[in-house]
């Protein structure tokens, strides 16, 4: 069993409350291999809400307080960032769930890559706010991009065999 972005299981949860769903994650849903999470929502944001960003650095230095997590009005919700990486974990855990498929880019679940903090859709190195709290647990994660990649390379290999 693995842990998978709501957003990525077909949930209309993301800020923009527009689909993201990948086929190949539903399914596993559908099969019971995954359960989904949506921090954010857990942390008691609404759906739609407006964008957000994470300004002066990444999820790690917003746990560290070094920076926070603000939308686009300026509104700080960096608490509910963080209340809702630790239900989303705690969820997880109760399903001993360690493996964890998040949605790339997102400032919870950005594994890799995070825009910001300017609001002009310019990327950086660095992770969200929910996996920055993963990580800290000793999840293991990776994006949906990754994942996909992932899953390509597999089906290239079982073709040539």
């Amino acid at each position: 069993m693995i842990g998978i972005s709501a957003c990525l299981g077909g949930v209309l949860c993301r800020y923009d409350g527009q689909p993201k769903a990948v086929l190949q994650l539903v399914a596993l849903v559908e099969n019971h291999e995954a359960i989904m999470v949506c921090p954010e929502v857990l942390g008691g944001l609404p759906i739609p809400r407006d964008p957000a960003e994470i300004v002066g650095g990444d999820g790690f230095d917003v746990w560290n307080e070094k920076a926070r997590v603000v939308t686009s009005k300026g509104v700080d919700v960096t608490k509910e960032y963080q209340a809702g990486a630790i239900l989303a974990w705690q969820k997880l855990k109760e399903q001993q769930i360690d493996q964890l498929i998040l949605k790339a880019k997102s400032p919870s679940c950005g594994s890799s890559q995070i825009y910001d903090g300017t609001f002009s859709g310019t990327l950086t190195e660095g992770v969200g706010v929910a996996t920055a709290y993963f990580l800290q647990q000793k999840m293991s994660v990776l994006s949906d991009e990754d994942w996909l990649a992932q899953q390509q390379e597999i089906t290239k290999i079982n073709e040539v065999s």
